[in-house]
């Protein structure tokens, strides 16, 4: 055994720093005024550190108003004659010190990656220093050795411990942890001991070990009884071993963890298999193994123990097994397994068996270990030899779970004895008559009711009469529902008696022993555990079935019309009672007697005869195994999408037609797995298909698109197709379509990828392949190419209410545009950049029957010949389509039919089809106003300054936008056309129809129209109280039932608009805004706004819903986002679409076709407390206000600010100002790789106003003050992983400094402002600096440097950049304290530059290299 080594007692010496205090007899020591002071907390050990003598603190309690944290350290230094600096690295004369994850030797740095970072410890870990006896410094973070630090140290060395930022109190600790570290070394030492021997001579018979033969980076060691994973931060897998032998029966295989690591997810995994490791082929990992057939584990097959589930071939067997999950298992602890006599498979953690995890295992079987993840190094050891590790509350998890499990097993006993003694013939399942307060329980028992249904809504919970049995079905079958309310049936189980519960009002509230199914979800004690689980109970009506059956393994199912939905719960406990909730529309429901529920008609939901009077697409109700098809047939997905990758082929329910396009958008991905969606065609009829694990392995009549290759009949026929599937995210859309000349073309969110394949045969049914990642997918309604009248005016579908003409200019360009084109003025006005082309224009919106788009001509350059074009297009036009598919010139639009006039010709795809139509548009002149017409005929007319030229061309389709080409001399053009200018005119009869309240809202004014409806509905939620003339609404109690609408229809063009008084940050999310189609006269108010599921269009964060279900994602700013004194409201336009006004800056069409009555919804939702309705006359309170909730010690002078790399999110939608900024940065043609866009920011008047933000904040070590760049737009740069590690983001200062063009790129390539400096001398090489820089040590100037000016203000410019430009360009640099003087400005300004700076203090020049790291390219365009 080891020597016993002779150590002195660990104390902290008495003399330290100047702000520390030691207690606990010299054992404790803290910071004084941890919250005011961040350093002078030095403590020294009091003795030198004896050879292998390990000197270890526990970290009693951190702060977080600092950067930085807890130093460790050695030094030659004696305590009783040092002068203590004010930090560790201030030592000198032979001191080594680790600072967060660097080695500093003297205030230098001389290993920057060394361990743990220790600025990321926490309260209750421990960090310590060891000079071994061949004289090297070790560290140690929880007791597990970094390494050497360093070598050829002095033999006198005294132990350092700086409390410093974050670390306010330590406390040495007398070798923490050392009975562990014994145990382990008793079982090495045996091991060591069977080693000698065999060496020796002496024979260990049949001794397990692991098998030479093992994964690409695995080394072993110790006789091939310890494995290691090599590389283990730069590599995850590849560390799979197995045994040199088969496992005998009944012969425990056990290993011990003796190293991971914190940088991977997922960790150690175990098992068996039969593959001989001799003949084997080393796998990645060993889940990846998938051979095996069936339940016949007689071929090959693997079982492996993964986190806490059991794998079989690489497919999930047993999602929770055992007590202990492997991921969270800690250095020391033993994992082993076991095949018995019986062929049963059993796991051992630290001693303690984990029941049966597979049975009927092969006789014929290796042990495996797969050190993947945070598993680096393992060490088989022997049953005998085995010392488990003793917690003692040190790890709380694993103490309560093997306190759990021994519980749990205790009580299956008991249960099992009281099950024998006492079998008894259970009653009939019927209902218990003590009920919900709403509810009744009638004939006999068997059938439970609400009997003013339309009256209530809740209070309907109903309880079985006695407990479920095992695999017993407790089964209702609907007998009424009303329609008036949103949800309906929820059913399942509860530990809790019909006779003591506490009923209330609806059984998700209960917060115990309660496991329910609501919608398509499950929930736990209130709490969702499964947010997409089987078919939506919302959906069923009256004669459907819904059951719920625990099982005799614990796991809980439910059934609809007799189909179990799936394992939906584990572990629930056997004593249960059955629940239905008769909740909203669901009234009456009686139980189904299950000795006669045989000779029920099983009631078959088919998609197809729901829709066999309409074309409409859906998915067919047959499909992979693992798919399940919702939402009215519309969406498909893979429930348990993180244990199964594939099995989810789904189709659709008809054959596509020629030049239809089957569309689905991305609505949930998982990144657990390889590869991703898959989509294509197939001439196979669903009900004839066999559904294979995936759409590839079919080799016939079957085209599909797979990542980028073309597969047919399961072989690539073609690489490289321009669309990847693999790197499609979330919220993409993804189309296809068979073309009346038999070409296979695919769509990403709407624009042609191409041609994929030809010669594809008519009858083709859509495939989509829910693979790998793709986890969720929804039908939409297509890109909008197809020829569908959307376009139905409010006369057509019923008398609407007319309104006067608003003077706002309603129409806009789309963002699709030309290269050289910016807009301004809210997406109204266009102007082209440069050259003479790239110049193309379009409208946001396809025209409709006599609809006039009108621009006037802004400006024209006479230089250059040529003028505008204009026409239509049948191109189809959205905000997304790529830059690549617009050309430079009108003419040349040829992919789709599109009618161009140019001069006084008219051209159909670029080849002329009338001559001398009109006078020439090459005349045009500034002012001049110039417009294209689609008419009811279907002919183009042109208007030139309001007269109409005629007929241009004929047969023009429907769906066809406005096309300007900006080209030549016209320079700027600005839409002056209003929607539907031609429909609301004189001519049209006056409409007779009124409000809910009989006025006729033709003659109103704008004032008149205001005072219809400021004030909110007298019906609202329970939680409103009204005031302030019913123009207040605040939420008195909870989060919800908040709901208020306004007390008059919306008037067409007309916001409706509130202002937000109060917030409360106790709550998560914010909020809703919306309309609805319906009276609030006969409205009962839902408990939130996405709760309605009857005409209402809801918007939430930055999601659309409709009637409860989400039809839009990234939809304007995040209403989460906004402060108290922001506004908000709504409007419906003439064409009755919704938009959303944030701050009065109109975010868009939210939704179109909204009924001509609606009303506005506010939802006083989570934060949001109170809003008051506000008016155009109203002095809306300013949105820069100061932010109330930051830190004291963010705003207190001389602190340390804590700040955050996480980047803001702009809180506009398609800023036109950042949009133009960017095309500026895109001109200078600099590498994308220099650039990190989750950094960019635009800081423009309405972004920033927007989000709210403070125009100063401060900065480093110590705190500066630097300016916000109003007024311009932050394109952020990549920080080298070098100025990373020194935490330049916390301690550095932030400044700016001006550039220009010319020197960008090179200031880019070498990282060094000093470079524009540099250019003027001739010959001077433009090389990176090599000059090492670190957080202590500070290089010598250079006296041949020219200094940079620097400034904390965007407003100052250096001699170089003062001049007006056009576009203005700095730097945002991170710059080093300390590194650079402070000066009076150079520029010989007479006023002062920033009202925040004195102009003496506001320039900073620097000559040190290495002191300034470029963080962002910071454009103005003025």
């Amino acid at each position: 055994m080891a020597a016993t080594l002779s150590m002195s007692r660990m104390l902290f010496h008495g003399r330290t720093g100047s702000l520390v205090t030691l207690s606990n007899g010299n054992r404790t020591a803290q910071r004084n005024h941890p919250g005011q002071e961040f350093n002078n907390g030095v403590v020294i050990s009091s003795e030198p550190l004896s050879p292998d003598q390990l000197f270890e603190v526990r970290i009693d309690r951190k702060l977080n108003s600092w950067s930085g944290s807890i130093e460790v350290g050695v030094t030659t230094c004696n305590p009783a004659s040092l002068e203590f600096p004010t930090s560790a690295t201030g030592f000198r004369e032979g001191t080594w010190t680790m600072s967060g994850t660097s080695i500093m030797k003297d205030g230098h740095t001389v290993i920057e990656e060394y361990g743990t970072d220790l600025d990321q410890l926490s309260e209750g870990d421990r960090v310590g220093v060891m000079r071994t006896r061949d004289n090297a410094v070790h560290f140690y973070v929880n007791g597990v050795d970094q390494g050497v630090a360093a070598t050829g140290v002095p033999e006198i060395l005294y132990a350092v411990i700086d409390l410093y930022g974050k670390c306010a109190q330590v406390t040495v600790v007398e070798d923490l942890g050392r009975e562990q570290a014994l145990c382990n070394e008793m079982a090495n030492e045996a091991i060591l001991e069977a080693s000698v021997a065999a060496a020796a001579g002496v024979i260990v018979p049949d001794q397990l070990c692991f098998h030479d033969k093992c994964g690409s980076l695995v080394k072993l060691s110790n006789k091939g009884r310890v494995a290691e994973r090599r590389k283990p931060m730069d590599e995850f897998n590849n560390g799979v071993v197995m045994t040199n032998r088969p496992l005998r029966d009944d012969e425990m295989f056990e290993i011990r963890l003796d190293q991971l690591v914190d940088k991977w997810s997922g960790s150690i995994e175990v098992g068996i298999t039969t593959h001989n490791p001799s003949a084997l082929e080393f796998p990645a990992t060993m889940t990846n193994m998938r051979s095996g057939k069936g339940r016949d584990m007689s071929n090959s097959c693997t079982i492996m123990m993964s986190g806490c589930g059991i794998l079989t071939n690489g497919k999930g067997t047993r999602r929770e097994y055992g007590e202990f999950n492997l991921d969270e298992l800690s250095e020391g602890d033993h994992i082993g397994l076991m095949r018995k006599a019986d062929g049963a498979l059993h796991y051992y953690i630290n001693g303690i068996d984990q029941g049966v995890a597979a049975t009927n295992t092969p006789r014929r079987v290796w042990g495996v270990v797969d050190l993947y993840g945070m598993a680096v190094k393992v060490t088989i050891v022997d049953r005998e030899n085995a010392v488990y590790p003793t917690y003692n509350g040190d790890n709380p998890t694993l103490n309560n779970r093997t306190n759990n499990y021994i519980r749990r097993m205790q009580a299956f006993e008991t249960d099992a004895v009281r099950a024998d003694n006492s079998r008894v013939e259970q009653e009939h399942l019927l209902f218990h008559p003590q009920c919900g307060r709403h509810a009744a329980v009638i004939n006999y028992q068997r059938t439970a009711h609400r009997p003013n249904a339309v009256d209530d809504f809740n209070n309907g919970v109903v309880l079985t009469n006695r407990h479920l049995n095992p695999n017993e079905l407790f089964e209702v079958v609907l007998d009424k529902m009303v329609d008036k309310w949103a949800g309906s049936v929820e059913i399942g189980v509860t530990t809790h008696s019909p006779t003591e519960l506490d009923y209330p009002s609806t059984m998700t509230n209960i917060r115990s022993g309660t496991w329910m199914m609501t919608g398509t979800g499950v929930m736990h004690n209130g709490t969702n555990i499964v947010d997409e689980y089987g078919q939506n109970l919302d959906r069923l009506r009256v004669g459907d079935r819904v059951g719920v059956m625990r099982k005799t393994d614990g796991t809980l199912h439910f059934f609809v019309n007799g189909v179990d939905q799936g394992q939906a719960a584990t572990c629930v406990p056997a004593n249960v009672y059955g629940v239905i909730d008769l909740y909203g529309q669901a009234a009456q429901a009686t139980i189904i007697d299950q000795t006669v529920s045989s000779q029920l008609p099983t009631v078959k939901i088919n998609v197809e005869s729901s829709s066999s009077s309409s074309d409409e697409l859906f998915f067919h109700h047959l499909h992979g195994r693992n798919a399940t098809i919702t939402n009215n047939g519309k969406t498909a997905c893979r429930p348990r999408a993180r244990d199964e990758f594939n099995d989810a082929i789904v189709m659709s329910n008809r054959p596509l037609k020629d030049n239809e396009l089957f569309e689905v958008s991305i609505d949930k991905m998982v990144d657990r797995w390889s590869g991703a969606i898959e989509a294509g065609v197939t001439l196979i009829l669903p009900e004839e298909l066999d559904f294979p694990n995936t759409m590839t392995d079919i080799d016939y009549d079957t085209w599909m698109l797979s990542g980028s290759a073309i597969m047919q009949d399961g072989s690539t026929i073609r690489n490289g197709y321009r669309l990847d599937l693999d790197t499609l995210q979330a919220n993409c859309r993804i189309g296809m379509m068979r073309c009346s000349d038999g070409t296979l073309h695919y769509y990403q969110d709407g624009v042609d990828m191409g041609v994929a394949c030809t010669d594809i045969p008519s009858g083709v049914y859509a495939v989509i392949d829910l693979y790998g990642q793709c986890a969720q997918v929804t039908i939409t309604s297509g890109s909008g190419v197809q020829a569908i009248d959307n376009h139905v005016t409010t006369t057509e579908l019923e008398p609407s209410i007319s309104s006067p003409l608003s003077a706002e200019v309603t129409h806009r360009f789309s963002q699709c545009c030309g290269k050289n084109v910016a807009f301004k003025n809210n997406g109204c006005t266009a102007c082209r950049m440069r050259s003479y082309d790239h110049g193309l224009l379009f409208s946001a919106d396809p025209l409709r029957a006599e609809e006039l788009f009108e621009v006037q001509v802004e400006q024209v350059s006479p230089q250059w010949s040529g003028s505008i074009h204009i026409g239509l297009t049948s191109m189809a036009v959205s905000d997304s389509t790529l830059p690549s598919a617009i050309p430079k010139a009108g003419t040349e639009l040829t992919v789709k039919p599109t009618w161009i006039v140019t001069g006084s010709e008219v051209k159909k795809n670029g080849v002329t089809i009338k001559e001398n139509y009109a006078p020439c548009l090459e005349r045009i002149e500034a002012d001049d106003r110039v417009g294209v017409k689609l008419c009811l005929d279907g002919t183009m007319h042109i208007v030139l300054n309001g007269e109409d030229l005629g007929v241009a061309t004929t047969n023009i389709p429907k769906n066809v936008f406005a096309v300007i080409d900006m080209y030549g001399m016209v320079d700027s053009v600005t839409v002056v056309s209003s929607g539907f200018a031609d429909v609301f005119n004189s001519s049209r009869p006056p409409s007779s129809s009124s409000s809910a309240d009989g006025f006729i809202e033709e003659d109103l004014d704008e004032d008149t129209a205001e005072a219809c409806f400021l004030e909110f509905h007298a019906s609202h939620g329970k939680n409103v109280e009204l005031s302030n003339r019913n123009m207040t609404a605040r939420r008195t109690d909870s989060y919800n039932q908040g709901i208020v609408l306004s007390h008059r229809p919306l008037i067409r063009n007309h916001v409706f608009k509130v202002r937000i008084d109060k917030l409360n940050a106790s709550w998560t999310s914010s909020l809703g805004i919306g309309i609805v189609g319906f009276s609030p006269d006969k409205w009962s108010p839902a408990v939130s706004a996405i709760s309605i599921k009857k005409s209402a269009w809801v918007i939430q964060v930055d999601s659309l819903f409709h009637n409860g279900l989400k039809i839009k994602d990234n939809y304007g700013p995040n209403l989460d986002s906004l402060s108290a004194g922001h506004t908000v409201g709504v409007m419906v336009d003439g064409d009755s679409c919704l938009h959303l006004l944030v701050n009065n800056v109109d975010q868009g069409v939210a939704a179109r076709d909204i009924p001509a009555t609606c009303y506005a919804l506010i939802d006083l939702y989570g934060q949001c407390e109170q809003v008051t309705i506000v008016t155009n006359s109203d002095d809306i309170r300013s949105v820069n206000q100061p932010i109330e909730y930051r830190e004291k010690a963010d705003m207190e002078e001389g602190k340390k600010e804590k700040t955050t790399r996480s980047p803001e999110i702009s809180s506009v939608k398609n800023c036109e100002y950042q949009n133009m900024c960017a095309r500026f940065v895109a001109s200078l043609g600099l590498p994308e790789g220099y650039f990190y866009a989750d950094s960019n920011q635009c800081y423009c008047e309405t972004c920033h106003k927007i989000r709210g933000d403070d125009p100063y904040y401060r900065k480093g070590e110590p705190p500066k003050e630097c300016a916000l760049p109003f007024g311009w737009c932050k394109f952020g740069l990549r920080i080298p992983l070098k100025a990373e590690a020194q935490n330049i983001y916390d301690k550095w200062h932030m400044a700016y400094g001006g550039t220009q063009p010319p020197v960008i790129r090179k200031i880019l390539d070498t990282g060094d402002l000093h470079v524009s400096n540099e250019m003027s001398v001739v010959g001077h090489s433009l090389l990176p600096s090599q000059q090492m820089f670190d957080e202590k040590g500070k290089p010598e100037e250079q006296e041949d440097i020219k200094p940079i000016q620097l400034s904390p203000s965007i407003n100052f410019r250096d001699h170089k950049t003062k001049r007006s430009q056009y576009a203005c360009m700095t730097f945002q640099v991170y710059v080093k304290p300390g590194s650079y003087k402070v000066g009076s400005q150079s520029i010989a300004a007479n006023e002062q530059i920033d009202p925040r700076f004195n102009n003496s203090e506001v320039e900073w020049t620097t000559k040190e290299r290495g002191a300034t790291v470029l963080s962002a390219l910071v454009v103005k365009i003025e």
